[in-house]
């Protein structure tokens, strides 16, 4: 760890400093989430710039990529061209006095230009080396890593969509969102190891083990029964109701968890004979006959607003909610107050969902332009004006 610099507001993470050779998603969302609670990043991007800012439109008030602006808040950006040697060395030298380095290039890569692990770990043995990949290093080191065929290839599509429809994606790149959260777990439990023994140590996350850990209960229910699950649209396997059902005007969700909550909303929906049915009574009992179920559920809910029934079911203890479009369930969360929107310069991002109460995230910076750190600013200030200083101890 480094002296923090001063004109950083201090962190959790302050004194971290942290060399980020990543981009598009896994690994700048993974950066950003350490710079918010204070790691010192530095984003090393080729000279075109990180994918992500050309992925245009939408852009942000000053004309930049959402997409890059999503996940690039609180750091300094600086291009260096690997394949030319002097930029080399300054990525060398970068990475021999960094705590944390973190890359998401196919395996191999990095080991071409002497950035590797054990280069870097050579130099710089307190070094916590995190690498994102889509399959791991081994059999799976050849393919591509994008979200969309991982969602495939990982079973999260086969039990999403429709029953009779083709098999969906999750709206947005869920699994690099996952395994940027699980490469932030790695790199702080390596951090705390090194606090206790002194060493650094190489983290891996990919990209398939990430969503086949996420897939929890119905990765369990394949391997207990054999039988991979279905697809069954908006319906839990295991609970119901637990769907989205139509009202007189939109959609709303329905979640009964037990069945008080079950005998509470047919009081509310005026129909409390269905508590006592014998083929609603349990859970088990409603999810056998789960399609008559929806039948007089939907029958009820047609008479009024989904905001009513969100309301009323409210008051009643049953969890409910309205279907909202992203605007809306930003908007839901600011009623709520939880302050969910970061407004950086021209940059609107959404706030780090971790909350300390002691060392709570920091938002400093808007996401850095291209190479706005060029020159001796970008170098940390122990090695600014140090060109031949070894690696740190």
């Amino acid at each position: 760890m480094h002296e923090p610099d001063p004109a950083m507001p201090l962190g959790a993470l302050a004194g971290i400093r942290v060399a980020d050779f990543s981009r598009v998603l896994a690994g700048p969302y993974a950066t950003m989430m350490l710079a918010d609670f204070g790691a010192d990043v530095i984003k090393v991007e080729p000279p075109a710039g990180d994918d992500t800012r050309h992925w245009k439109p939408p852009v942000d008030a000053a004309g930049e990529a959402t997409y890059f602006g999503s996940v690039n808040r609180n750091k300094r950006s600086v291009v260096l061209d690997l394949t030319n040697d002097r930029d080399l060395a300054e990525a060398r030298r970068l990475a021999a006095s960094a705590d944390v380095v973190i890359e998401n290039f196919r395996p191999g890569v990095m080991d071409r230009f002497g950035l590797s692990y054990e280069d870097v770990r050579a130099a710089n043995p307190g070094v916590v080396y995190c690498s994102i990949t889509g399959f791991g290093a081994g059999a799976g080191a050849g393919l591509a890593g994008y979200d969309l065929l991982v969602q495939a290839v990982g079973g999260l599509m086969s039990i999403t969509g429709e029953p009779e429809g083709e098999p969906a994606k999750a709206g947005v790149a869920l699994v690099d969102v996952l395994c940027g959260q699980n490469a932030v777990a790695g790199i702080l439990l390596a951090l705390r190891e090194r606090d206790r023994a002194g060493l650094g140590q190489r983290v891996e996350a990919n990209l398939l083990q990430s969503l086949l850990s996420a897939l929890t209960n119905q990765a369990a229910s394949t391997l207990a029964t054999g039988h991979a699950p279905r697809r069954l649209g908006n319906q839990h396997p295991s609970i119901a109701p637990y769907a989205v059902f139509p009202a007189a005007d939109r959609d709303l969700v329905i979640a009964v968890g037990n069945d008080r909550q079950f005998r509470a909303l047919t009081w509310a929906l005026g129909i409390p004979a269905l508590a006592d049915d014998p083929r609603y009574s349990t859970n088990e009992a409603r999810v056998q006959h789960r399609d008559l179920l929806r039948a007089e559920l939907e029958a009820a809910l047609a008479g009024r607003r989904a905001g009513h029934w969100v309301a009323a079911l409210g008051d009643a203890g049953v969890p409910a909610g309205l279907v909202n479009d992203v605007a809306e369930a930003i908007a839901f969360a600011d009623g709520l107050g939880l302050e969910p929107v970061v407004e950086l310069g021209g940059s609107r991002t959404i706030a780090d969902p971790i909350r300390l109460s002691s060392a709570p995230p920091a938002y400093r910076t808007p996401p850095p332009r291209l190479d706005e750190h060029a020159g001796a600013d970008w170098l940390p200030r122990d090695l600014r004006d140090a060109p031949e200083k070894g690696p740190r101890a």
